[in-house]
């Protein structure tokens, strides 16, 4: 298999562990943004920090696909989970260092959005394990999840990926580096298993708006807060510890957008800004505290509409804006935007989300 040079370098950019992505913006991001608590454990895979009493933030450090981020809240008998990762192979590692913080049992799960990289460790729990997610996810779950995106695409990559590292191998002079970039082949094609024989588990309880729960004197609020990063997002909100847990709705860096409702997405987010925080722990990127930056989120997308509304008003395809719409004037508040371009699934997304706005109801 012939890999061109522009090809090698977005598969590679594809595979770059979240860790590193997430270490560089933290690096880059000034006022009002933190990249942990503090720091209560360190597992074989995950890393937990402290960011109140009985509230964790679990975030990935080496090659293993984990997927997001976790907000972890010990109760006063059980563990309450949000999200639980990319592969079973995932969640059980989580599982297996969270008993670092502590031995109480798991019996929450709340799936943030129906993404694979939230929702494929859910196989793992037992009847004892209540998986909750909003009622659309189910749906979106069980309705071939593993033939859409982004999974589809996930997957797709994954030969390419394996491909990338074994040339990166061959050329490495370094051993050092090589031992490396051999761990994360290995990782890799261990992930690459598991995606071929995933097996899709929906939540076990769905709720349509709010549902609450209490444990001793926590109050956990689980909401939905409107349409936005797809049609049935989650916020984990503890009112009393003024912590918010925003899955891919609000990251702190530029989302996923395959499947975004886009001008319901910035109402969401102004609902989002009305709840009484201090915190947010992101599904992806890192904590941050500032509302600013929600805003700034906001800004970004309604530049995105209008932007690569005016290109398809110019005639070209889905694929051509993707690549020229320029939003570099964002470029501040997220620095991962590098120069014109946006991802190529989001802008091929807000083509179809046009054309639904245009048909007749």
């Amino acid at each position: 298999m012939k890999i061109t040079a522009r090809a090698l370098a977005v598969i590679l950019a594809i595979a770059i562990p979240a860790w590193i992505s997430e270490e560089i913006q933290a690096q880059s991001l000034g006022a009002g943004f933190t990249q942990a608590g503090t720091p209560a454990a360190k597992g074989k895979v995950y890393s937990f920090d402290k960011i109140a009493d009985g509230v964790y933030y679990a975030t990935s450090g080496g090659p293993m696909a984990t997927g997001g981020n976790h907000p972890i809240i010990v109760n006063e008998h059980d563990v309450f989970l949000v999200d639980d990762g990319t592969t079973p192979g995932a969640a059980r590692a989580l599982l297996e260092d969270l008993k670092l913080i502590t031995n109480k049992p798991v019996r929450w799960v709340v799936n943030t959005h129906f993404h694979y990289d939230h929702t494929d460790g859910n196989s793992i729990f037992g009847p004892e394990v209540e998986i909750v997610g909003h009622e659309y996810v189910r749906h979106a779950m069980m309705d071939d999840m593993l033939h859409h995106e982004p999974f589809l695409t996930a997957l797709s990559n994954m030969p390419s990926q394996v491909d990338a590292l074994k040339k990166q191998i061959a050329d490495e002079k370094d051993a050092g580096k090589r031992v490396t970039l051999q761990k994360q082949l290995t990782a890799t094609q261990a992930d690459w298993e598991q995606f071929k024989t995933m097996k899709v588990t929906p939540p076990t309880m769905t709720y349509s708006s709010k549902m609450t729960l209490f444990s001793g004197q926590r109050e956990i609020q689980i909401l939905f807060l409107g349409r936005g990063h797809t049609d049935g997002d989650t916020v984990v909100y503890l009112p009393k510890e003024k912590i918010v847990c925003t899955g891919d709705l609000m990251e702190s860096r530029l989302a996923y957008m395959g499947n975004a409702e886009f001008d319901e997405w910035i109402k969401t987010l102004d609902a989002l800004k009305e709840l009484n925080f201090d915190t947010v722990l992101p599904g992806h990127g890192v904590p941050f505290h500032e509302k600013s930056l929600i805003t700034a989120y906001q800004s970004y997308l309604k530049d995105l509409i209008t932007k690569v509304a005016a290109l398809r008003k110019q005639g070209l395809s889905a694929d051509q804006a993707a690549q020229k719409v320029d939003l570099t004037s964002h470029k501040a508040d997220f620095p991962q935007i590098q120069g014109p371009g946006a991802d190529i699934r989001g802008v091929r997304r807000m083509y179809e989300w046009m054309d639904e706005r245009t048909k007749p109801k």
